[in-house]
């Protein structure tokens, strides 16, 4: 790729819905997915995306039925799911409904009894002595690839170019694990039958890539992932919001990172926004007051980038999502935020100018954020109270009335200070 991937900003206004096919239903079907097509819609959802769709493999698996990310034949569906024409249905439905679909990549890896080792051995990682593993921690249920083997990159773009039939992008597992130059050929010659997919990177933990550089393993950051990626996972500061999240760090540290993103990434940046995903705990698990969670999905909203939600967070899921079992997540009416969810998307879209700059500021001590959206022609003010306190809030923003776009009720900002009611609100400068 000669230049630098131009992204379609467009995408920071999408809201992505992430299913795990396995849990989400009973029957854990690709057909039976299309029956909650309607109400995935009603969410706000724009793009589906589904966890890997392909056979698991057996040996040395984790759990009763093994990993979806411990992938067997990359160019197959899982029988446990349905066939490719259950999924090629599938993918009809979605686009019925104006909506897209993506799935699971998962190049950096595969399971021990995958079609491509036992073809191809010498596609894969070795170690010093010789035996084949991989090179990141504990997954003991999968074997690294070697991308020093260019033949494995063109066996690795066939397959993706054989999806990009049937569906709309990808979402790339750990794809800082695997060359930046890999991508960058994978999405032109993709684009070549479908032009408009599109690529969301898992781009990993700053710990992760320190720790690959020093056992000397290559890594790609994420300014080298945008060369290829449309939006990339925002890893680069969650462990700001972990510490916070955990009681270990202040929430202007974390404030201070998203504000850092605006300066160090390319102006058409994308990340995905999220309180959880299948990696983290369940964000009701982490902030069991509602207010709180609630004040917490809010500035997830009103980031700037693309909004995902993870199957049973619209039900305040606090179990684990185990990915090694079966576990279909409760859907609780008493629990059901989903007139939340959807109030949220509503007023992204209509109100969220996705060419804006973000800025933010966080008060430690009452626990507060406030944030602006700004462009030359527009402003939107966001208060949000992680500790769910009345407290006062300073506000850069003219005196005067203005509307909470989540209630509809009066926002009065006097002498530069509103003061909260604990609950977040949103409102139109200019």
């Amino acid at each position: 790729m000669s230049t630098p991937r131009k992204r379609d900003i467009s995408l920071r206004g999408k809201i992505i819905y992430s299913v795990y096919l396995r849990n989400h239903t009973p029957e854990g079907t690709l057909a039976a997915l299309e029956g909650d097509l309607d109400r995935i819609k009603a969410l706000g959802t724009d793009i589906v995306w589904l966890l890997p769709i392909h056979p698991i493999g057996r040996l040395n698996k984790k759990g009763e039925l093994g990993c979806p990310y411990s992938i067997s034949d990359y160019r197959a569906v899982n029988p446990e799911y349905g066939t490719v024409d259950d999924l090629k249905h599938l993918v009809s439905e979605i686009h019925k409904r104006g909506m897209i679909c993506i799935i699971d990549v998962v190049y950096n890896h595969t399971s021990h009894d995958s079609v491509l080792f036992k073809e191809h051995p010498a596609y894969f990682y070795r170690k010093e002595d010789g035996s084949y593993g991989n090179r990141y921690g504990d997954w003991t249920d999968v074997l690294d690839l070697d991308y020093s083997n260019r033949e494995l990159w063109d066996y690795q773009i066939e397959t993706l170019v054989q999806w990009a039939g049937i569906v709309d992008g990808f979402r790339c597992d750990v794809a800082s694990c695997v060359p930046a130059e890999f991508w960058e050929l994978a999405v032109e010659a993709v684009a070549k039958v479908n032009p408009g997919a599109i690529w969301l990177a898992e781009s990993v933990y700053t710990g992760h890539i320190q720790f690959a550089r020093e056992c000397g393993y290559p890594v790609a950051t994420d300014i080298d992932l945008y060369r290829a990626f449309d939006m990339e996972y925002p890893y680069d500061v969650q462990d700001y919001f972990d510490r916070y999240a955990d009681g270990k760090g202040k929430l202007s540290q974390y404030i201070a990172m998203l504000n850092y993103q605006e300066h160090v990434f390319p102006d058409d940046y994308i990340k995905i926004r999220f309180l959880e995903n299948h990696d983290t705990p369940r964000a009701s698990k982490r902030f069991p007051d509602k207010g709180i969670m609630l004040n917490w999905l809010a500035f997830v909203y009103f980031q700037k980038g693309t909004t995902m939600l993870y199957g049973g967070q619209e039900w305040q899921n606090e179990e684990y999502c185990t990915l090694f079992d079966k576990a279909v997540f409760r859907r609780d009416a008493s629990k059901d935020i989903s007139a939340e969810i959807i109030k949220l998307g509503q007023i992204k879209k209509a109100l969220f100018p996705t060419d804006a700059d973000f800025s933010a500021e966080a008060d430690d001590s009452t626990g507060t954020v406030v944030a602006t959206l700004t462009t030359k022609d527009c402003r939107v003010a966001g208060i949000f109270c992680m500790e769910g306190k009345r407290c006062q809030a300073k506000v850069n923003v003219p005196d005067g009335e203005y509307v909470n776009e989540i209630t509809g009720k009066k926002v009065t900002v006097k002498n530069g200070v509103y003061q909260t009611e604990g609950k977040p609100v949103i409102f139109r400068v200019r």
